[in-house]
């Protein structure tokens, strides 16, 4: 049995904690509302156009080139200045090229908003993580990363029934204007109410985030970063898990309408079932995984456990494919989004758990997002592609899905050796 973690003789991380996550949570909600928001459009955006579904894969994975690029520099700021700044930057970015897109004309302008929008949502994640690094002890991340990241699924839901509507009643490009405005309101709320530990007025433990060393180090250059074995473990992990996930958030509203026949009143309503499902599991493998290191598993157990089983059970989406039944095929999607989401917690806290100063949490947040967001262009593009040679049959990317899960799994449990501080670093 692990010998207990010493952050938990130590007094409780100030109450304020909490609102500093929910913060994060509002800010990941607005993000992937601003993302999602042309998945929904796709249908109304192809009429408008007269753009193949090749086409609007392309403009779909634009978002993910310039958010997986970015996320390198990005992890690096948010290193150098700290989150407040950063983020505050990153939402007004991100939501100017929201309503930017409410005058797109064609493809060309709607690609390169895309390109602008996803180097603005870069900075977000990192951000995410290096909050709860700071405010959270390792024995209380996993839920509380569970609660940020949430905030992309409950984000996702709300863009079905908001901007189902709102494209409904007033066309598309109403509906970027609206959701690129919230961003807005936020960093309103941010530059109130944020702040260090160190100097938060509320804070009576000033060094709540136990589990670093007490050496100041300068980010590393990542390259360096890029040698060890853990560190493309997290990469490829994430990468598998976002590979599916993605296909929620861009291509799930087109599949339900094409291949399952929904109207747009019922993809807003019933096709936000799976995102809401995905909330819950979410906060349960947060919980599950510092439950488990809370009884006296070790770390590397409870996280791998959490991370590996999560995605054994999310390659269901590959049955969905295949059966007849509607009802049936939404119970496998909620059980796969949810489970994703369960492992999605438990990634989040990867970054804190194997960083060996406060001064690397946010650059390997930033790395492995960067290969999530790979996974996103590619996902996008592969399934718009393979809808064109197929004459719109989602099979063939679903199945493919739910055998990328496995190979996450895979990557979890045996690419990284163990879930700890990465050695022999220098500053």
């Amino acid at each position: 049995m692990a010998s207990p973690d010493p952050c938990l003789k130590q007094p409780s991380a100030p109450k304020a904690r909490w609102g500093m996550v929910t913060l994060c949570f509002a800010a990941t909600a607005i993000n992937y509302l601003d993302r999602t928001n042309l998945s929904l459009a796709v249908p109304a955006i192809q009429h408008e156009f007269k753009l193949s579904s090749t086409q609007m894969g392309f403009i779909l994975s634009g978002f993910f080139w310039t958010y997986a690029i970015m996320q390198l520099p990005s992890g690096w700021l948010v290193d150098r200045l700290g989150p407040k700044i950063v983020y505050a930057v990153s939402v007004a970015w991100w939501s100017l090229f929201t309503m930017a897109t409410a005058i797109g004309q064609g493809m060309a302008s709607l690609v390169g908003c895309r390109l602008m929008l996803g180097a603005g949502e870069a900075a977000a994640y990192p951000c995410n993580t290096k909050v709860t690094s700071v405010w959270f002890r390792r024995s209380e991340r996993a839920f509380a990363s569970s609660i940020f990241d949430s905030g992309s699924r409950v984000g996702a839901a709300l863009a079905w029934p908001i901007v189902g509507y709102l494209i409904t009643a007033f066309g598309w490009r109403i509906s970027f204007l609206v959701t690129g405005g919230l961003g807005f309101i936020w960093i309103l709320a941010w530059a109130k109410w944020y702040r260090d530990p160190k100097v938060n007025e509320h804070a009576t433990d000033p060094e709540p985030a136990v589990g670093f060393t007490e050496v100041t180090a300068k980010p590393l250059p990542w390259k360096s970063l890029f040698k060890y074995r853990t560190i493309w473990g997290m990469m490829i992990g994430f990468f598998c898990l976002n590979f599916v996930i993605y296909f929620f958030i861009t291509w799930f509203p087109a599949y339900l309408v094409r291949a399952r026949g929904f109207s747009m009143l019922k993809v807003g309503t019933v096709g936000a079932i799976p995102a809401m499902c995905a909330v819950v599991g979410g906060w349960i493998g947060g919980y599950a995984s510092d439950s488990l290191y809370n009884r006296g598993w070790s770390l590397n157990a409870a996280r791998k456990t959490c991370l590996a089983g999560g995605l054994l059970v999310s390659s269901c989406i590959a049955a969905a494919a295949l059966v007849k039944s509607e009802s049936a095929a939404m119970v496998l999607f909620c059980i796969s989004y949810a489970s994703l989401a369960f492992t999605g917690a438990n990634i989040w806290c990867l970054p804190a758990d194997v960083a060996p100063t406060k001064g690397h949490v946010a650059s390997i947040a930033g790395i492995q997002n960067f290969a999530s967001g790979l996974a996103g262009a590619l996902t996008t593009t592969f399934t718009g592609y393979m809808l064109g040679i197929t004459g719109g049959s989602f099979v063939l990317p679903l199945v493919i899905g739910g055998g990328v899960c496995i190979l996450g799994a895979l990557s979890y449990l045996f690419i990284i050796e163990k879930i700890e501080p990465l050695p022999g670093l220098e500053p």
